[in-house]
C-alpha cells in the first residue's frame, strides 16, 4: 500500500503545482511534511493562515495577515531557484473569490517551472469547478496501527509502566479511528482519572468514540452487554460466527486470512435478527454502530450522497467494528416508487460499491423482514459472505429460548417451570413473542403483588396471538421459500 509520504514525495519530484489535503490534523500533516523534506531535497516550508499570516517568513513575520491575495504574492516573489512548499491553511474558504481564483490560475505557470508547491490544508474538500482539475487531492488518513503502537510505546516508556502484549494490542485497536491529538487527550484523561493505563482506559476511549458518532446524527453507537449465549436456537448461524471470531486479529492477518465482509439476515419479524447483530458485537468484542438507512436521505440536494460518504468514512475510521444496517429492505426496496431524481439509486450505488470493494475490517450485518423486496444487486454474492434465513423457532429452539429468557429474568427459580410443556404450547411464536409472553406473565403477577408462576405464562400464551396466526399465508410463504434451498437456514 502506498503511504502518504511516498505519494507526496512522488508529487514533489513530478513538480505538481497545487496539492489539496483534507484533514483535521494540521499539526500532524505539518510534522509529516517536515520529515519528508528532511529526507529529500531540504525545501523551505512556509505556513500561512488568515489570522497570523506567514509565521515562518524569515523577513517579515506575520506577512499577508488577513490577506489571501498577498499570501499568493509571496509565492511569485520568492527567488526562482529556491525550492519551497507553501502551506495555506483553510484557504478553501477563499477559493470562491474571483480574484483569488484568477491569481491561482496565473501562478500555475510559475509553479510548473520552479521547484515550488502550493499546499492547501482544509477540514473537507471544497474546490470550485473551475479549479478542480488543477488540484491534486491527497488522502491523509488517520493514524495507522503502527503509528498508534509507537505512540503507546513512547507513553508507556515515559510512565515507566510495563505493558502486557495482549493489552497493548487491545488498546491499539481501541484507539483506531481517533486522531493522534485525540488519542493523546483521551489517554491523558484516563491517566488523570486512574493514574495508569488499564482496562478502564478502553471504556474512556469508547466514550470518546460515542461522542464522535453522536455528532454525525447518522449512526448510533450501541452499548452491547450480550453475546451469542443470550440467543436461543440459530445453531447454524452461531457456528458460522464462532469460527470467524478471531478473523480480525493480527494472527489472522499474518495467516493471510481476509477479514469477513458481513452477512444478511432475512426472515420473519421477531425472530432475533436485531438481537443477533448485538450479540455478534458482544461475542467478538467489537464496537457496534447502528445505521438507520432512512437517516441517509436528506431533502437538500446532494446531502444524501454526502451523508453516505460521511458514514462510510466514519465506520472505516472506527474499524475494526460491526456496522448494523437495520431493515435494509425498507430503504432500498425494489418496488418502492420514489420521485427523488435518482437520489435513492445514487445512495444505494455508493453503498453497494463500498460493500463490494471495502478493504477495512468492517463487518456489516444487514437485517431484512421482506427479503423478496430487495433488489438483486443488494443480495448478489460479493456484497456479503453469507445470507441466512431466520425462520420461526422449532420445538428444540423454543426450549432454548424459554431457557435463555427465564434465566435472564429468574435464574434462581428457572427450574420450577416446565419448559418442555411451555415450548410445545408456544408453537408458531417467534423469539420476541416468547419473551413478551413471559413479560406479560410478570405483569399479571406483579399487579397481584406475588411472584409469577408457570400458570401465568400459560394464561399469557392463551391470550397472545402470534404474528404467524395474524398473517399465516405470508409467514408460510416465506418459510416455504426459504426451505426451497435458495437461502441458508440460520
Amino acid at each position: 500500500m502506498t503511504t502518504f509520504g511516498d505519494e507526496f514525495s512522488l508529487i514533489l519530484r513530478a513538480r505538481y503545482p497545487l496539492v489539496y489535503i483534507a484533514t483535521q490534523e494540521e499539526e500532524r500533516v505539518e510534522y509529516t511534511l517536515r520529515q519528508i523534506l528532511k529526507n529529500s531535497d531540504n525545501r523551505a516550508l512556509y505556513n500561512w493562515d488568515f489570522v497570523d499570516g506567514y509565521t515562518s517568513n524569515p523577513n517579515i513575520k506575520g506577512f499577508a495577515t488577513k490577506n489571501p491575495l498577498q499570501a499568493l504574492d509571496l509565492i511569485e516573489k520568492m527567488a526562482v531557484q529556491k525550492p519551497a512548499i507553501f502551506i495555506l491553511k483553510d484557504f478553501n474558504k477563499f477559493l470562491t473569490d474571483i480574484s483569488v481564483t484568477r491569481k491561482i490560475k496565473n501562478i500555475i505557470r510559475t509553479l510548473r517551472l520552479q521547484p515550488k508547491t502550493l499546499v492547501i490544508i482544509a477540514n473537507e474538500i471544497e474546490i470550485p469547478t473551475e479549479l478542480f482539475n488543477v488540484f491534486t487531492i491527497i488522502e491523509f488518513n488517520l493514524p495507522t496501527p503502527s503509528e498508534i503502537r509507537n505512540e503507546l510505546d513512547r507513553l508507556f516508556k515515559c510512565l515507566n509502566q510495563e505493558a502486557d502484549v495482549r493489552f497493548l494490542e487491545t488498546l491499539t485497536r481501541a484507539c483506531q479511528g481517533l486522531t493522534l491529538e485525540k488519542i493523546r487527550q483521551t489517554l491523558s484523561k484516563s491517566l488523570a482519572r486512574y493514574n495508569s493505563l488499564n482496562q478502564k482506559t478502553i471504556e474512556v476511549i469508547l466514550n470518546e468514540k460515542r461522542q464522535i458518532v453522536a455528532k454525525t446524527q447518522i449512526l448510533d453507537f450501541q452499548d452491547v452487554s450480550i453475546n451469542l449465549q443470550a440467543i436461543g436456537g440459530l445453531n447454524n448461524l452461531k457456528h458460522w460466527l464462532r469460527i470467524r471470531k478471531q478473523s480480525f486479529s493480527s494472527k489472522a492477518e499474518l495467516y493471510g486470512l481476509p477479514a469477513p465482509r458481513g452477512l444478511l439476515l432475512a426472515g420473519v419479524q421477531g425472530t432475533g435478527k436485531s438481537l443477533t447483530a448485538k450479540a455478534i458485537a458482544g461475542e467478538w468484542q467489537l464496537p457496534l454502530l447502528q445505521l438507520d438507512a432512512g437517516r441517509l436521505f436528506d431533502g437538500i440536494v446532494g446531502e444524501s450522497e454526502r451523508n453516505v460518504r460521511q458514514m462510510i468514512q466514519l465506520v472505516e475510521a472506527l474499524s475494526p467494528c460491526i456496522l448494523w444496517i437495520d431493515e435494509i429492505d425498507k430503504a432500498f426496496a425494489s418496488n418502492t416508487q420514489r420521485t427523488d431524481s435518482g437520489t435513492t439509486n445514487r445512495v444505494m450505488s455508493t453503498l453497494l460499491t463500498w460493500l463490494s470493494e471495502k478493504q477495512s475490517p468492517v463487518f456489516v450485518v444487514a437485517t431484512a423482514n421482506n427479503f423478496e423486496a430487495l433488489p438483486l444487486e443488494v443480495i448478489r454474492r460479493g456484497r456479503f459472505d453469507e445470507i441466512f434465513f431466520v425462520k420461526l423457532p422449532d420445538l428444540k429452539e423454543r426450549k432454548q429460548i424459554f431457557s435463555v429468557v427465564l434465566n435472564r429474568y429468574r435464574p434462581a427459580t428457572k427450574k420450577l417451570f416446565d419448559i418442555s410443556k411451555l415450548s410445545a404450547l408456544a408453537n408458531g411464536f417467534s423469539g420476541s413473542e416468547i419473551e413478551q409472553v413471559i413479560i406479560e406473565a410478570m405483569h399479571l403477577a406483579f399487579d397481584e403483588n406475588r411472584e409469577f408462576t408457570e400458570q401465568d405464562i400459560l394464561d399469557s400464551l392463551d391470550q397472545m396471538i402470534p404474528l404467524s396466526e395474524i398473517d399465516p399465508e405470508r409467514t408460510k410463504e416465506m418459510e416455504e421459500w426459504a426451505k426451497s434451498g435458495r437461502l441458508r437456514i440460520a
